[in-house]
């Protein structure tokens, strides 16, 4: 694909924009019907602590019916389901990002998807369907929360800023992440663990925290919330994979992103 294909028109974006949105919210339907009952359907993944439910299953069966009658020849990369399809189009699917906090009822989980083409991520929509709070991005355009125009901190000193992260749930793996948590607390105001990478970003995007970062994130955890804090102003560093550690992002303002990425990486 032509970078003048890749960038698409802005017409383009908002139909886009659009669709994500729509099928956000058809996950969320199937998962507000769900939260507060007694768990059912719910296996493990990874580990014992990695866990997927029936409404994981039924969120993103909603996306997909959704996105197969409107964008019939995309393809599509989901949590649950895997990849289908093969469009020049590929949208990448969370239906619940912030499973463990749904299944205990904690108020603190989202839909995330985005939609990509050769040169990137071209929307996002991060939908927080406890608080009906919807973060969108298109590549050429505003940062949005509920349609009104958002923006990333502003802050220059790491000391003063308030800044999320999350752990994986392998147990050698949060071993290692806790040495740079001890590494960045005490440069630090605080540190959040909300337990779900796509409010992270989105809350990160609004200001609501100052920074972020966390390695062993997958493409459909990040990609809509990343491209939303990009269009927020903030700074989207990769953190790159090594022998130990999965990759991962930093998200900061400008002034101090460096040194958060430094502490990240050791």
């Amino acid at each position: 694909m032509s970078d003048a294909a890749g960038q698409g028109s802005d017409a383009d974006e908002h139909e886009l924009l659009a669709v994500a949105r729509d099928a956000a919210h058809a996950a969320a339907g199937e998962l507000m019907g769900r939260f507060g009952a007694t768990a059912h359907g719910v296996h493990a993944k990874s580990t014992p602590t990695d866990l997927a439910s029936e409404a994981d299953l039924q969120a993103e069966a909603a996306i997909r019916e959704l996105l197969a009658d409107r964008r019939p020849g995309d393809a599509i990369l989901g949590e649950e389901e895997g990849e289908s399809g093969h469009g020049e189009l590929r949208w990448l699917v969370d239906p619940l990002d912030g499973t463990v906090n749904f299944l205990f009822g904690i108020p603190a989980f989202a839909v995330s998807i985005a939609c990509q083409d050769g040169s990137g991520t071209v929307v996002g929509v991060v939908l927080d369907p406890i608080r009906d709070e919807c973060f969108e991005a298109t590549r050429s355009g505003t940062a949005t929360l509920n349609g009104s125009p958002i923006s990333g901190s502003a802050r220059a000193d790491l000391a003063t800023a308030m800044v999320a992260t999350g752990f994986g749930y392998d147990a050698a793996v949060r071993a290692r992440q806790a040495t740079v948590v001890a590494r960045v607390l005490p440069r630090a105001r605080d540190i959040r663990r909300v337990g779900a990478a796509a409010l992270d970003l989105a809350w990160s995007a609004c200001g609501r925290f100052d920074a972020y970062y966390e390695r062993g994130v997958k493409p459909w955890d990040i990609a809509a919330g990343a491209l939303i804090c990009q269009r927020a102003g903030l700074e989207v560093r990769e953190l790159a994979a090594s022998v130990e550690d999965d990759a991962g992002l930093v998200v900061a303002p400008a002034a101090i992103v460096e040194e958060l990425f430094r502490l990240v990486t050791g």
